[in-house]
């Protein structure tokens, strides 16, 4: 996704909302008893059932600044984006330029927490360099990591990673590594790896992220699957290709984590780039909204989400949001927060 920068045996269990899988030597399908490890990632559930949902509604936010639609919906969890290095230096800031301890970004994340969501760091995204490719051990990058958790007070980390990002094997060792000796710190760390995807399954290389992550002991709450920008060569409907996706990465993760049918969808999250995409020819409409959230519910699937809550807005008249993927409105017409209760159900 965009930044908000301007223009089987011995594998590890996947928690999901409902825990189904185990570490090597159990039974996949046995359900286990409550651990701390995943308290954190039990947060959305209990808001969902509270609604009468198991899969709750958590967009993608700007960690600096305010949208007048990220209450849109009441999320249950605000995914708050993004956290990257600053430069070349194995330092954490918003989005490479904003200080972790900055009084606005505080000041944010203390109202959306008042507002009755909790919040998960974001680290990645399309822009700038993610921590793993600049921090220079493993030790490093779990301190920048913890630091950005703490200043944000929160137990939830996602891993947003593509592009070159996903096809550096050193970086995702390392993170690997840092995320496993964070967990150790940390028993209450719920980690979520966000990855692109496409009507056919997860590629080579996010399977191969996800190999590092078990061969490393990473106790992975869920997979959030990037459902958008699939390519000129996918001219269909948006909704039924976020369906598709979903289904095929489903059978992928139930042999990377030796999961139930079950477990491996309650170990999942879907995430939609609202209204036009970056690839020409693709609108992911509010039909398409209220066909994924259907879908999520039957499933049981973890989470949905949106990039991004900015972007829930008719763009304005004489604006190019019509034809171009826009920073601030969605480019199909809606009321504004229209795609966040759609989401919610």
């Amino acid at each position: 996704m965009r930044g908000f920068l301007k223009p089987a045996a011995g594998f590890t269990c996947l928690f999901a909302l409902a825990t189904t899988g185990c570490s090597a030597g159990a039974e996949p399908s046995a359900r286990t008893s409550s651990s701390p490890s995943e308290s954190a990632a039990a947060d959305d559930a209990a808001t969902a059932a509270a609604a009468g949902s198991a899969t709750s509604y958590a967009p993608y936010v700007s960690a600096t600044e305010a949208s007048d639609n990220d209450s849109a919906g009441s999320p249950a969890t605000y995914n708050l984006a993004f956290v990257i290095a600053d430069g070349s230096a194995c330092t954490p800031k918003w989005n490479g330029e904003d200080s972790l301890v900055d009084s606005s970004v505080k000041s944010r994340i203390s109202q959306l927490k008042a507002d009755g969501g909790s919040v998960r760091v974001s680290f990645g995204g399309a822009s700038g360099k993610e921590l793993a490719s600049t921090c220079g051990s493993a030790t490093a990058l779990a301190a920048a990591y913890g630091k950005a958790l703490d200043a944000a007070g929160s137990t939830q980390a996602d891993f947003d990673i593509e592009g070159d990002q996903l096809t550096d094997s050193d970086s995702v060792a390392l993170r690997s590594q840092a995320i496993a000796l964070l967990q150790k710190e940390r028993s209450d760390l719920s980690v979520t790896f966000t990855l692109p995807v496409m009507p056919s399954g997860l590629d080579s290389d996010s399977l191969a992220l996800l190999e590092s992550a078990n061969k490393y002991d990473v106790q992975v709450s869920t997979v959030n699957l990037m459902t958008m920008n699939y390519g000129e060569s996918y001219s269909g409907d948006m909704g039924d290709y976020a369906l598709t996706s979903a289904k095929a990465a489903h059978t992928q993760l139930k042999k990377v984590f030796g999961l139930s049918d079950e477990g491996a969808w309650q170990g999942m999250a879907l995430t939609s780039m609202i209204g036009v995409n970056d690839v020409d020819g693709e609108t992911f409409t509010l039909s398409d909204a209220a066909q994924v959230r259907a879908f999520a519910e039957e499933k049981e699937i973890a989470w949905v989400s949106m990039w991004s809550t900015f972007r829930d807005q008719q763009c304005e008249e004489g604006s190019d949001g019509d034809d171009d993927a826009a920073t601030n409105c969605s480019g199909v017409t809606q009321s504004s927060g229209a795609f966040g209760e759609a989401f919610a159900g």
